[in-house]
């Protein structure tokens, strides 16, 4: 059975820090790209930060500079590293884990860790 679980959302000021994890089992961890989404009240859901399983990463404009992704194969493991957070980052963040096999894309999800950027 395949899990996604994330932590370390929380309510953080402006200018503040926040590390968040997912933790994943039920798959191999390795062969998969790991990624961070999130989704602010009203909004779609977007792309924050990419790392994939030969090491390439990529990030939104908006969150370069700020933000690093991570992870950990030997703990299956992804982490997000997020400083001088601004307001507008507040939004549930999203685990994401996909690989591409012939003919489908294999992809599952966590089930997400609010994010709040406020004085």
């Amino acid at each position: 059975q395949v899990q996604l679980v994330e932590s370390g959302g929380g309510l953080v000021q402006p200018g503040g820090s926040l590390r968040l994890s997912c933790a994943a089992s039920g798959f191999t961890f390795s062969s998969y790209t790991m990624a961070w989404s999130r989704q602010a009240p009203g909004k779609e859901r977007e792309s924050v930060a990419i790392f994939n399983n030969g090491g390439f990463t990529n990030y939104a404009n908006s969150v370069k500079g700020r933000f690093t992704i991570s992870r950990d194969n030997a703990k299956n493991t992804v982490y997000l590293q997020m400083n001088s957070l601004k307001p507008e980052d507040t939004a549930v963040y999203y685990c994401k884990a996909y690989r591409w096999v012939p003919g489908k894309k294999e992809e599952y999800w966590g089930q997400g860790t609010q994010v709040t950027v406020s004085s």
